[in-house]
C-alpha cells in the first residue's frame, strides 16, 4: 500500500497514511514528471493589437506551432502602452515567419 500525497509505503493492513491522513492506493503512484525540460523560445512578432493577437493564435494552432503571447494582457496594452511579444520554440521559426509573411503581418524577403 501506498500513500499517494507523501509517497510513503505501508504493509498491508493500513488503509490510511499515518503522516498526512490520506486514503493509501494499492499501487505505487507513477512519478508525474522526471525531467524538466526547457524550450528556447524565439521573439518573432509584437503588435498592439488584440484582434491580431487572436487571429495569429488560431492560425498557429490550427498549425500545430507552440506558441506564447507574452505580455497579451488588455490592461497592459491598453493603459500601460506596452506591446504583447510572439515566442515559438527555434525549431519553428520560420515556419511562423513564413505563416506571417502570407498573413501580411510580416514583410516578405
Amino acid at each position: 500500500m501506498f500513500c499517494p500525497k507523501c509517497k510513503s509505503e505501508y504493509r498491508e493492513g493500513f488503509y490510511k497514511c499515518t503522516d498526512c491522513g490520506t486514503d493509501l492506493v494499492a499501487e505505487e503512484p507513477p512519478e508525474l514528471m522526471e525531467e524538466v525540460s526547457y524550450v528556447n523560445l524565439v521573439e518573432v512578432y509584437s503588435t498592439y493589437q488584440q484582434g491580431d493577437i487572436a487571429f495569429i493564435k488560431s492560425v498557429l494552432d490550427g498549425e500545430g506551432i507552440t506558441y506564447i503571447f507574452e505580455g497579451e494582457s488588455p490592461i497592459l496594452i491598453g493603459w500601460a502602452g506596452a506591446y504583447a511579444r510572439l515566442l515559438v520554440k527555434a525549431e519553428d521559426v520560420q515556419r511562423a515567419r513564413e505563416i506571417l509573411q502570407e498573413l501580411d503581418f510580416l514583410e516578405k524577403n
